[in-house]
């Protein structure tokens, strides 16, 4: 895509496409999305997502203006889909805990598009909705509104850094993903204690943990960093 403009009044196509579908922004980013899936970022060419939908490329300027527009419009869909099935409940450490696994979880779910999109700021209806959301969660908690946002960014950062890394490896060969894990086994677990004495006392803990993502314990360490800053802030306010 290049950086044409088409008028909003003016991007809405009417008529269905040779395949009998009339498109929509929603339409146009679900099969980018899975175009994604299959084929990597190379997905995201006017031909090939033309060619998918059964519409003239050109007419897909009516709703993007390029192909980083379309990005991000798809980054802030998958921010969205978390959005749909996330009900916070007063419990804030709680709350964070369930949004941060099910933003992880979508990120698997999607894992090319994840990489694409991990680092991405949006600026549209669902990246807003989810400032707004967790910004109020751990304000009505008792953070103080700079503490907030310093929490807020260590949040996000870390849950978007995890959804990466481990959407990265998600997408390498199933026969490289073994492999890897089997190096744990075949050689970390078989190193001397007279020379690695700390690898070896760890050995069976690293075979056990190592093929995993970390991204739960380091939430919860996030999250217990955060529940002693707020007991400080507690403590200080009421002395």
């Amino acid at each position: 895509m290049t950086d044409r403009v088409v008028p909003p009044a003016a991007r809405r196509r009417r008529r269905p496409t040779k395949q009998g579908v009339v498109l929509s922004t929603e339409l146009i980013v679900a099969t980018a999305l899975r175009l994604i899936e299959e084929h990597g970022a190379d997905a995201l060419s006017v031909r090939r997502l033309g060619r998918a939908l059964g519409a003239d490329p050109s007419s897909l300027y009516r709703y993007f203006r390029h192909t980083d527009d379309l990005m991000l419009a798809i980054a802030d869909e998958l921010i969205g889909r978390t959005l749909r099935t996330w009900r916070p409940t007063g419990d804030w450490r709680a709350d964070l805990r369930d949004l941060g696994l099910r933003m992880h979880a979508g990120a698997l779910a999607h894992p090319r598009a994840a990489v694409l999109s991990s680092y991405r700021v949006t600026g549209r209806v669902h990246e807003i909705q989810a400032v707004e959301g967790i910004l109020g969660v751990l304000r009505e908690a008792g953070f103080p509104d700079e503490e907030a946002v310093r929490i807020y960014h260590a949040f996000v950062d870390q849950t978007l850094a995890f959804s990466a890394l481990d959407s990265a490896n998600r997408g390498l060969p199933q026969a490289a993903r073994e492999a890897e894990a089997a190096v744990w086994r075949a050689t970390y677990a078989r190193l001397p204690a007279d020379t690695h004495p700390h690898i070896a006392a760890a050995a069976r803990h690293l075979v056990a943990t190592m093929r995993h993502s970390s991204y739960p314990a380091a939430l919860d360490l996030l999250l217990s960093a955060a529940t002693a800053r707020l007991a400080e802030i507690s403590a200080r306010a009421g002395g």
